[in-house]
């Protein structure tokens, strides 16, 4: 997936500004579990916010590198220990500005 435009990411943004967070890690931090349900999340809105409990930022962005990964998705945003993610899928519900 190609990275979007800086005013794509703006745009997504702003869509992601009114949502809620959908996945939140636990005290196991991410596993399994939490990477098949952003996955499935991620197939059917393709915007949303996770929340990740960290102690500190180099230990989220890892976190987050790491989650990126592998659900082949693009890092929109972090604001404190949320982070909002984007991967269009195949019936997509967000038209991206060009």
């Amino acid at each position: 997936m190609k990275k979007p435009s800086s005013k794509q990411i703006k745009y997504l943004r702003g869509l992601a500004h009114k949502l809620n967070p959908v996945v939140m890690t636990g005290q196991h931090g991410v596993t399994e579990a939490v990477i098949r349900e952003i996955e499935t999340t991620l197939n059917y809105h393709e915007l949303i916010k996770i929340r990740l409990r960290c102690d500190d930022q180099s230990e989220l962005l890892d976190l987050l590198s790491r989650i990126t990964e592998n659900v082949k998705a693009v890092l929109v945003q972090v604001i404190g220990h949320t982070a909002v993610l984007y991967r269009p899928s195949t019936e997509r519900k967000i038209a991206l500005p060009v």
